[in-house]
């Protein structure tokens, strides 16, 4: 029970941190209009209509909590040596806020627009160019980091598992 609220944290964690991003790039652009607490998850509202975005300033705004929500999950993962070596509540929510830093905006932004469109959309209307190539680089972002996960992460906090998606699919060479 306890590592599920922990789990539950960190996500909670997760869109607090990706969504407030969000809000504060959008306030420093003067596109905040609301910040709702749906069913589904949190949910930033804009003051520009969809149809009416467009600039680099969607691209940030789109992609700021991404980045961060990434960024963090790299830190983590270098920190991971000793992040594995707290007590055992600190280190499951390091262990889970790493994980889910790492997979869920790479995972939002590469497969998610195929489901639920997202930030993808924003960022290559602001950039200007395709989503499938904004989906294109993060599926590498994703892959790269899923391999990430099963040599570095999973190894690091004594987490062993047989399941093929955490599993290293690329073999480290000896030094």
């Amino acid at each position: 029970m306890k590592r599920w609220l922990l789990f539950i944290l960190a996500v909670a964690l997760y869109a607090v941190i990706h969504e407030g991003a969000h809000a504060l790039v959008a306030l420093s652009y003067g596109e905040y209009e609301a910040f709702y607490v749906r069913p589904y998850g949190l949910e930033v509202i804009f003051r520009t209509p969809v149809e009416e975005r467009g600039g680099v300033q969607w691209a940030l705004i789109s992609g700021v909590g991404n980045l961060a929500t990434l960024a963090i999950g790299y830190l983590l993962l270098a920190s991971s040596g000793r992040l594995a070596r707290l007590g055992p509540t600190s280190r499951v929510l390091a262990y889970y806020v790493t994980l889910l830093f790492l997979l869920l905006d790479a995972f939002n932004l590469s497969i998610g627009p195929f489901l639920y469109g997202g930030d993808a959309n924003g960022i290559a209307v602001g950039l200007g160019v395709s989503r499938y190539l904004v989906q294109g680089v993060f599926l590498l972002v994703l892959l790269v980091n899923r391999e990430l996960v099963a040599q570095r992460l999973l190894p690091a906090y004594g987490v062993q598992t047989t399941h093929p998606l955490f599993r290293p699919w690329i073999r480290r060479g000896k030094a």
